[in-house]
C-alpha cells in the first residue's frame, strides 16, 4: 500500500511540474532546416528508446505475473531447458537492427547539416564568428561591419560561420537554429545555419573556458532582408571604425557590453585559415629561395675551409 501511494505521489508531482513548462524545450523549437533536422533526429532517437523501454516494462511485467512463486506448487521443480537459438537470434538481432537503424539516421543527418542549407536563392552570407575571454566578435566582411555579443541575420539566406578563438576553447550555439560547434586558436571550423523565422534568438558559449565562460552569451535577431540592409546601411553612418588598439582591449579577459564598429579586425588580426592557418609551417616562395640560397652558400664556405 505505501509503494502505490509513494508512485501516485511521484507521477503527481512529475505531472504538476511539467504543466509549468509553458516554454518548450529551445533545441525542439526549431527555427531554421539545420535546427529543425537536428530535432527529428533527437525525437526519433527519444522515441526508439521509449518504444525499447516499454516493450521490456512490459515483458518484465508478463514474466512476474505468469511465473510468479505463488501460483506454483510447493513441490514444484522448473523443468531444465537448453539455450533456444530462436530466442537468442531475436534477442541479439533486436539490438543489432537498432543501433543500425539509428547510425543510419545519424551519418544522413551529420552530412545534411554539415552541408550549405538548400532551396535558397541566395549565395551563404560569411560571417567570422571570434571567441575571447569572454566575449564573442562577428565580422561581417561582406558588409564591412563588426559586432561584439550580438549577431543580427537576415532570414531565408544560408548562413556560413568560420569559427576561431583568440584564447581557449569554446563552443559557439545557437540552440534554435543549430547544433554547437566548436572555436579553437590555430583553426577555422565552419557551421551552416539559416534562419527561416524573424524573431529573437540566444546563442552562447557551451563550453567550460574558464570562470567567465557562463555569462559569454550574445543575443541573435532574425529579420527580413529589408531590414538587415536598413541595419546595415545604419552601422556604416553611424559607428566609429574599429582600430587594432580598440581591438587589442576587447581581447583582455572580461565582460563587456555590446559594441558595433566599421571595418572588421580582420583587416590587421586575420582568421587562421589559408596562409594564416597556425597549422601551416610552409614558408613561401620567396622564404624558400632564401633559406636554400642561405644553405648553398654555407656549403660552399665549409668546403673552402676543407
Amino acid at each position: 500500500m505505501k509503494i502505490k501511494w509513494a508512485l501516485l505521489t511521484i507521477l503527481f508531482t512529475i505531472a504538476t511540474v511539467l504543466t509549468g513548462c509553458d516554454n518548450p524545450l529551445m533545441v525542439l523549437d526549431p527555427k531554421g532546416p539545420v535546427a529543425a533536422t537536428q530535432a527529428d533526429v533527437i525525437m526519433i532517437s527519444i522515441w526508439t528508446m521509449a518504444f525499447v523501454v516499454l516493450v521490456v516494462i512490459v515483458l518484465y511485467i508478463f514474466m512476474i505475473m505468469k511465473y510468479r512463486a505463488s501460483k506454483q506448487r510447493d513441490d514444484y521443480e522448473p523443468p531444465h531447458i537448453e539455450g533456444s537459438k530462436v530466442l537468442e537470434t531475436i534477442w541479439v538481432a533486436i539490438p543489432i537492427l537498432i543501433v543500425a537503424f539509428l547510425s543510419v539516421v545519424t551519418v544522413k543527418t551529420t552530412n545534411e547539416v554539415e552541408a550549405t542549407p538548400k532551396g535558397y536563392e541566395q549565395e551563404p552570407l560569411v560571417i567570422y564568428a571570434s571567441s575571447s575571454n569572454w566575449k564573442w566578435h562577428f565580422s561581417y566582411p561582406e558588409e564591412d561591419i563588426e559586432t561584439v555579443n550580438y549577431l543580427f541575420l537576415p532570414t531565408n539566406r544560408p548562413i556560413e560561420f568560420k569559427l576561431y578563438s583568440y584564447g581557449p576553447i569554446a563552443s559557439f550555439w545557437i540552440p534554435q537554429l543549430g547544433g554547437q560547434k566548436y572555436a579553437m586558436s590555430d583553426m577555422v571550423n565552419t557551421l551552416h545555419l539559416a534562419a527561416d523565422v524573424p524573431g529573437d534568438y540566444m546563442g552562447r558559449n557551451s563550453n567550460f573556458s574558464g570562470s567567465g565562460f557562463a555569462q559569454q552569451t550574445f543575443n541573435v535577431k532574425a529579420m527580413p532582408e529589408k531590414e538587415y540592409d536598413k541595419w546595415v546601411d545604419e552601422i556604416k553612418a553611424t559607428a566609429e571604425p574599429i582600430t587594432e588598439d580598440k581591438f587589442n582591449k576587447l581581447l583582455e579577459p572580461g565582460h563587456v557590453g555590446q559594441s558595433t564598429f566599421t571595418g572588421t579586425h580582420l583587416e590587421f588580426s586575420p582568421a587562421p585559415e589559408g596562409e594564416h592557418a597556425g597549422h601551416d609551417h610552409g614558408s613561401s616562395d620567396t622564404e624558400e629561395n632564401d633559406s636554400k640560397d642561405s644553405h648553398e652558400e654555407h656549403s660552399e664556405h665549409s668546403n673552402m675551409n676543407h
